[in-house]
């Protein structure tokens, strides 16, 4: 147990078989069995957790060759360990004094543990999902679902006190917990004393208050249905019998029920929250209400229906931008024709300058086709002249040969780089990531500052980091078969490198896509929950829903307080000449009327 990293990775490699790499969590005990070693690797290089217990022993699983693989649960068990102690006389305070900090000990190295245990779980599931966010399998899918719910059971272990209960002893440190929002409605509840506020307890005399304690704390109150009843008087003249009655109200869905805030509930379930239409139904049904899938479906695409003005105007937005981020996604939608189903696709386009100063409001907007083709982004971007940010797709070089001008991303290039490292890390993989590294570490210094700073940076000290990079890469490839796993991911990099190094001329382009990608892990999500789209209309209504949605958030616009109002407006023949105002980047929550009142 004498053995370093290099040691102990050599060590899994040749005699367990393993890839130190892997994002397991390796554990070793010493003979003696009161030392413990965990090795495990973060993403960026391998770490090493040591633990010497001064009385008493690890646990460890009896096993025949002394290897064994271990669920969470049982690694978790040896980190546990058992002290040995003769009976004490209640005299010896000293022989007492050294039982307890053994114990205290013990505590510590569990608590320890499992802490570690926890960081490496949120280290695996962060791996898995930056693999997920493409076409995912069912089994990564699951091996992520794994993870995520041994990291709660983990979590709410730590938070809960050995004894149950809360305890209001004040020695027990509290987790930190994030002060809650000031925008929050509040109600104060005031505990007077059970002797009353007047009167003393103990003497019966008069109390005079001295102040008061106050802390808060989070409460919610289930969705709340409820059943608005329009009433219209009707009025008669009593001169010329003239009948006076106000107009009805604007009904959110044809001799429907739902009112527009209860569109934008389920609308925004679905697609930002992931809850798919039948579990909405289902929810309902547990309060009493018996409203079908079919029902809900219809009342989305009303919403869509209505929407559709403020989808156009998002994407006139996006195409005008100087450069637009662009990504996709598959889709599963339905082919009644087949049988199954067949994989669509979601594309999206985003303008979004802030980090480099710029005020102008972004917006995303997506697009639904039932294939990947280059037909369609070339149609979608069709007359477009600006920097397009993507990734390596062909179907985007139509586009470049028509004027756009290609920026390449660099987090797609250190994604090569980086799959490799985690099978086999070596220093030529390290060097790579650890060079990559340091441009994201300038990025991170003038991000949000104008255009002539980040360039200027960027000339100063990007560019000879750049330089030297692409020497790196290129005496690589020359002692490097061309066929190797590590030349195809350098050239992968290097056959794009003027793509790539665009952005060292210009401060207002990015050096990754993130922007595009971002807009789409909100898909990801959805697209496990709701399984897929039934058809190409309503990949097309997901599609516009999204647009919505996204440019909302991007604008720090609350998505179903902006649909509940805007569609309200839009069905009640909003004057055309003021489109702009309902815009997500020029919506204001004080137009917001009582929608809740119209049928």
């Amino acid at each position: 147990m004498r053995k370093g990293f290099d040691g102990l990775a050599v060590l899994v490699q040749q005699v367990l078989r393993e890839k130190p790499h892997s994002g397991a969590l390796f554990a070793f005990r010493g003979k003696r069995g009161d030392l413990i070693k965990l090795l495990w690797f973060d993403g960026q290089g391998l770490c090493l957790f040591s633990k010497r217990m001064d009385r008493g022993r690890f646990v460890w699983p009896v096993t025949a060759t002394g290897t064994v693989a271990l669920t969470s649960a049982q690694c978790a068990n040896c980190y546990e360990n058992e002290v040995s102690q003769a009976p004490l006389a209640p005299s010896d305070a000293e022989v007492r004094i050294a039982v307890l900090e053994a114990s205290l000990a013990r505590a510590n190295a569990a608590l320890a543990a499992r802490d570690l245990l926890i960081e490496t779980l949120r280290g695996q599931i962060a791996r898995l999902r930056r693999m997920q966010f493409g076409a995912s399998s069912e089994k990564l899918t699951r091996e992520i679902a794994q993870l995520e719910l041994a990291l709660e059971e983990l979590e709410t272990e730590s938070a809960v006190p050995e004894t149950g209960a809360a305890s209001s002893d004040t020695s027990v440190r509290p987790a930190s917990v994030r002060a809650l929002p000031d925008h929050l409605p509040r109600e104060e509840v005031v505990h007077e004393p059970a002797s009353g506020a007047c009167t003393c307890p103990d003497c019966g005399g008069a109390l005079r208050r001295l102040g008061q304690d106050a802390h808060e704390v989070l409460d919610v109150l289930p969705v709340h249905w409820r059943v608005v009843r329009n009433v219209r008087p009707k009025y008669s003249c009593r001169t010329c019998e003239k009948i006076v009655q106000a107009a009805a109200p604007v009904k959110a869905v044809a001799r429907g029920k739902a009112t527009f805030a209860t569109l934008a509930h389920v609308v925004v379930s679905k697609f930002e929250h992931h809850l798919p239409l039948y579990r909405q139904s289902e929810m309902m049904a547990a309060q009493g209400l018996d409203i079908d899938r079919s029902t809900l479906a219809g009342w989305v695409g009303q919403a869509a229906a209505l929407l559709d003005p403020i989808v156009s105007r998002i994407r006139e937005k996006v195409l005008k931008g100087d450069k637009i981020h662009a990504d996709d996604t598959p889709v599963p939608v339905l082919d009644p024709g087949r049988g199954r189903t067949a994989t669509g696709r979601l594309w999206v386009y985003a303008v979004d300058d802030r980090a480099s100063g710029n005020t102008t409001p972004p917006a995303t907007w997506y697009r639904f086709t039932t294939d990947r083709t280059g037909a369609h982004p070339q149609a979608q971007l069709a007359g477009f002249r600006g920097f397009l940010q993507a990734d390596a797709y062909a179907g985007y070089d139509g586009l470049y040969r028509s004027g756009a001008t290609e920026v390449a991303c660099w987090a797609h290039f250190r994604r090569k780089v980086f799959d490799l490292h985690e099978r086999v890390a070596t220093p030529l993989t390290t060097d790579i990531l650890e060079r990559i590294g340091a441009l994201y570490g300038i990025e991170a210094e003038v991000r949000g500052r104008p255009p002539d700073v980040r360039l200027a940076a960027r000339k100063s000290q990007t560019k000879p980091l750049v330089d030297a990079l692409r020497e790196t890469l290129d005496a690589a490839l020359r002692r490097l078969s061309p066929k190797s796993d590590m030349a195809k991911a350098i050239a992968y990099g290097t056959k794009r490198w003027l793509a790539l190094c665009r952005f060292l001329d210009d401060g207002r382009l990015e050096i990754d896509n993130n922007i595009a990608e971002r807009a789409l892990r909100g898909v990801a999500v959805g697209r496990r929950n709701w399984l897929f789209a039934g058809s190409k209309t309503g990949g097309e209504r997901a599609a516009a829903i999204y647009t919505v949605i996204q440019t909302c958030k991007a604008n720090s616009v609350d998505p179903q307080a902006y649909i509940a109002d805007v569609t309200g407006k839009i069905a009640a023949d909003w004057p055309a000449a003021r489109w702009d105002e309902l815009m997500p980047w020029n919506w204001a929550t004080q137009t917001l009327e009582p929608v809740a009142q119209a049928a």
